[in-house]
């Protein structure tokens, strides 16, 4: 095809988006360019001691798994909907209960294969990936119960996971755990800084220097929006 013919086709092809109101999207590359990397948005974040954890308790986030979202389901069953593969619901439930699903574990790269009931749910748990009590001892505590909230329902700051790991994750940040699996570690650090710069919360020299050392082997790792 001659150039000027094709040239014709895409200014016809703009013209036509334009004129029926819609708007072509760009190509994924560029999409990403927009997308911060976490070298540049921890460059931002304050580094600080940690606040006293006086105060603290799991009722500053307000409710569990409240349904902030407003969707019907509360924020447990969003985030195993979301995580989980071959997910059935309990009839009736608007599909806002899960029974069972498999769980591709991020954290180890084994496949959990959850089970609703009080034996076995927790072998997939929830995990907030910022803990809450580090949030607190490093910046939550100057937030409103509101917002508290919010943060502790926001999918951004929430993954399942493999139970025993996120017990043993306990209330860690980067400087005391990471995850197992080492190929995941970049996207793990990507979303603590991701939460951190959302809600303002600050940052502990070691913990700056554990994710960096971490960013040395994906220097161009961006920073999750969602």
């Amino acid at each position: 095809m001659p150039k000027t013919a094709g040239r014709t086709i895409v200014a016809l092809a703009f013209a036509i988006a334009l004129i029926a109101g819609l708007t072509i999207s760009p190509s994924n590359a560029a999409q990403s360019s927009t997308q911060a990397t976490v070298t540049s948005v921890i460059a931002k974040i304050p580094i600080k001691g940690r606040a006293p954890k006086t105060g603290y308790s799991r009722a500053q986030f307000g409710q569990r798994w409240a349904d902030t979202n407003r969707n019907g389901c509360d924020t447990r069953n969003d985030i195993l909907k979301r995580d989980l593969t071959g997910v059935v619901f309990r009839p009736r439930t608007h599909d806002c209960v899960v029974l069972s699903g498999i769980l591709h574990d991020p954290y180890s790269g084994t496949e959990i294969h959850f089970v609703r009931g009080v034996a076995t749910s927790p072998l997939v748990q929830i995990d907030h990936i910022v803990s809450l009590s580090n949030a607190w001892q490093t910046g939550a505590f100057k937030l409103s119960l509101a917002t508290r909230t919010l943060m502790a329902n926001d999918p951004l700051e929430l993954l399942a996971v493999k139970g025993s790991l996120n017990s043993e994750k306990s209330d860690g940040d980067a400087a005391t755990w990471l995850p197992p699996l080492k190929s995941y570690r970049c996207a793990f650090v990507a979303r603590q800084v991701a939460v951190k710069a959302k809600y303002g919360l600050w940052l502990t020299k070691p913990e700056k220097e554990a994710i960096e050392k971490v960013l040395v082997g994906c220097p161009n790792q961006l920073v999750p929006t969602q």
